[in-house]
Order: structure tokens, then sequence, then C-alpha cells
């Protein structure tokens, strides 16, 4: 029995004849009787065609791609402004115009008085007028003068940042220098400036830079007051910094003798202060006559922890009844009775104090007669000198 046969069914037995309809397609002979070299070269040729048209395809779809994105631009830009000319420009190009125009024309006869003569002329009268009138190209710009203050560092080479840089250093160096002198004594303070002389320069150039923010300076309050003592009194400016009462005084006829650890060569000599000043006087009972200096000022030159010295010197060289004037920093006082209290001891009295101002406190001490001492006496004496605390400035 067939596999499928089912009762009732009948299957053709014939198979299903192969002829012409079958859809097969079959090579021609001539194809399958091809060279292989013929076959590759064919190959080739189609695959060059076929890289051609797609090349095409490709090189129309980037210009039509091009081409859209340029009319979306162009659409999207807004419409550009038209440009008009000012009146000026204008009615320059019109005068030009209507010149070339005349130029052209042939020259008028030499008769005067005709009409087309004096046209001419009322033309170009107006076209002068019009030249007259347009405005005159603007002059080349006038270079400014150097700016001075905070442009200074520039015109020596440095920018801002480097100035900065070196404004900041040189304020480091300062506050350096003040410590050293406010924490030791005299004597080491004098031979640091005598090894290395500019570091005396660097600190008095920090301290004018100080003043600068101060609400008053000292010594230009000492200048006003000694301008009005007689002109012959003599005064011994003990660490004078750079001489600034001297500059002051010296022309309007007073005496000046100023004192500071370096010598400028002309008003500084010289001197530790606190050691040591190269003036006559002494501290013997009855040698009142060898003393020359009528006032001594200490403005803000307490430094050194052995700062009682500097007072010590002033009481040997001033004569009975001269005047001690000091100005300090109302900060570094721990106690201002123990500091005049100190400086009576030395020898003086206290006149007058003056603490209105914010930053500094003005004492005015006059000389009186006193017994010898005894260098154990003034060691003690040193040894108080803790009354006066250091000038310390804010580290940054």
């Amino acid at each position: 029995m067939a596999l499928f046969e089912v009762p009732g069914w009948s299957v053709p037995t014939a198979p299903v004849p192969s002829g012409s309809n079958s859809r097969k397609r079959k090579r021609p002979a001539h194809e399958s009787e091809a060279k292989p070299d013929e076959k590759i070269h064919a190959a080739a040729v189609n695959v060059e065609k076929l890289l051609a048209k797609l090349g095409e395809g490709e090189g129309q779809q980037a210009k039509k791609k091009a081409k859209k994105d340029k009319e979306k631009r162009k659409a999207q830009a807004p419409p550009a402004p038209k440009r008009e000319p000012n009146g000026a420009q204008a009615q320059q190009k019109k005068g030009k115009a209507q010149e070339r125009k005349d130029e052209s024309r042939p020259a008028p006869p030499v008769a005067g008085g005709s009409k087309k003569n004096k046209k001419n002329k009322g033309k170009q009268a107006q076209q002068q007028e019009t030249k007259a009138s347009s405005p005159a190209p603007d002059p080349a710009p006038t270079p400014k003068p150097a700016q001075k203050g905070k442009n200074a560092s520039a015109e020596k080479g440095l920018t801002a940042l480097q100035a900065n840089m070196k404004h900041s250093l040189d304020g480091a160096r300062f506050r350096w220098i003040n410590e050293t002198l406010y924490k030791s004594d005299s004597e080491h303070a004098h031979q640091m400036m005598r090894e290395n002389p500019s570091v005396f320069d660097e600190y008095h150039t920090g301290f004018r830079h100080q003043v600068q923010s101060w609400p008053k300076n000292p010594v230009a309050h000492y200048i006003s007051v000694l301008s009005q003592y007689p002109a012959k009194t003599v005064v011994a400016d003990l660490g004078c910094g750079d001489a600034a009462l001297a500059k002051e005084l010296v022309p309007r006829g007073y005496t000046v003798l100023s004192f500071d650890l370096v010598s400028d060569g002309a008003y500084v000599v010289a001197a530790d202060t606190c050691t040591r000043i190269p003036l006559p006087g002494s501290e013997a009972e009855g040698a009142d006559d060898a003393q020359v200096v009528d006032v001594v000022v200490c403005a803000l030159s307490l430094m050194s922890v052995n700062w009682v010295g500097c007072i010590r010197e002033a009481w040997r060289i001033l004569r009975t009844g001269g005047e001690l004037k000091i100005a300090e920093v109302a900060s570094r006082f721990t106690e201002v009775e123990a500091f005049v209290s100190l400086v009576s001891s030395v020898g003086f009295r206290l006149k007058s104090k003056d603490d209105s101002n914010t930053h500094f406190t003005l004492f005015e001490f006059s000389k009186v007669q006193r017994k010898e001492k005894s260098e154990k006496e003034w060691s003690k004496l040193i040894e108080r000198g803790s009354v006066l605390k250091p000038c310390e400035y804010k580290r940054r």
C-alpha cells in the first residue's frame, strides 16, 4: 500500500515531466565554455562599473546635502542691513562726479558775460563749498604720557604680577629686619648694618612705605614743633633714619646732629646710640659745661633690647634743663607709668604726655641732676627695658 493512499482517492503514478514548465535557468553553452582569464576580466569590468555608479551616487548625494545646508543657513540668517552712505560722503561723491562731468565739457569762450560761463562758475563755487563743509579726517591719536605711581613698575620692565610679587617680597624683607632690630641688642644690629649696608636702605625703604598709611608722622610733628624754637637751638636726632628732621630744619638755620647705625655721607653720622654717641658730655658731677645739646629727639628709635642705654646717652649729652622728646608706638607699652618711671630713673622729669593719637604716644621730659650710677645699677635698669614690647607687624 502506498504511503499516502486514502480510500476514494487516486494519485497518478506518472511523474511530472520536466520540460517547458521548468523555471530553472540554464547557462548558455558559450558562457560555460569561456576561459578563466576572460571570466576574470569580465568580473573586473563589472566591478569598475559598479564602483563608478556608486561614486556618482555619493557625489550627487553630497552635492544635494551641501545645497540643502546652504539654503537652510541662508533662510536662518537675519537680513543684512543696508548700508547707506552718510551725507558728507554722498555729497562728496556727487561733487566729484560733477567735476568729472565739467572737465569733459569744452572750455567756454574767453568773452566775459555769457550765461553758461556764469552758471559753471556758480557750480564750481558750490562744489568748493561742499568740499570745505565735508568733515576732515581724524588726526592720528597722540600718545598718552606715561602714568606714574602704579605704572612705575611697568617702566622698569615689570609686569603687574611681577610688581606685586616684588612688593610682597620687599614687605617680607622689611618685617624680618624690623623684628631683628627689636629683638636683638644694638651691638648686634650695628654689626649687621656694617657687614651689609644695603639692609639699612631696605629697612628704611619699607619704613617710608609704612609711614604712608599712618594718620600722622611723628617726625612731621617734631618738625612743626621745633621750627618754633630759637634758631640757635642744637638738636640731636637719635635713630634719625633718612635724616628728615635735619633736611627740614638745617636750611632754616637750626643745628641738627643726626645719628644712626649707617652714615649717608651727608647728614647722618654712623653710631651705636645705645652705647656711645660721638658728642661731648660726661656723667661725672660738676661737668655741666661740657654738654652742647639743647634737645634730643627719639622718634620711634628705642628699638634694641638695651634701649635704656640710648636714654642714658641722651642724658650725658644734654645740657641741664635740656629736653628729651620721645615718640613711640602705643601698642608697645605694657604699662605707661612703668615706662615713665624707668626714664625718670635715668635722670629725667616728665613734663607732658600726649596719647590723643591712636598710633603713637608722645612724651616730653627735661633733664634733672642725679647721682652717678655704677655699671651694676645700669645693668638693672637695662633689664627693666621689657616695659616696651617689640613692635611686630602682622605676618601675611
